[in-house]
């Protein structure tokens, strides 16, 4: 049996290495079905290609949590939330802090 929408996704990745959004899909379809590493890997792919990328960071974060790396979510989350501010994105920083305070 294929997963048409995971399909979808890679194939997006492999079609559009470069984008930050092909990357940032994909992890959240792991991160949807609790596949954490796989979330974290594509993620960091994400984030890699647009280090200021709060909303990727914000996933990451999520997905270090979900397997157990307390610490990796707080580094990551510390990092999404300094972009969130110098974005412009208070509601978004305190959600995160409320992230940071759950771990």
């Amino acid at each position: 049996m294929t997963d048409a929408r995971l399909e979808q996704f890679k194939k997006m990745v492999a079609d559009f290495p470069d984008s930050p959004m092909s990357h940032f899909s994909l992890g959240k379809l792991y991160l949807e079905r609790r596949q954490y590493v796989d979330a974290a890997r594509a993620l960091e792919g994400a984030v890699r290609l647009d280090p200021t990328y709060a909303a990727a960071l914000v996933a990451l974060g999520d997905a270090w949590a979900g397997a157990g790396e307390a610490d990796k979510a707080r580094e990551v989350l510390g990092q999404a939330k300094q972009h969130a501010l110098a974005q412009g994105h208070p509601g978004l920083a305190e959600e995160i802090d409320e992230r940071i305070a759950d771990l």
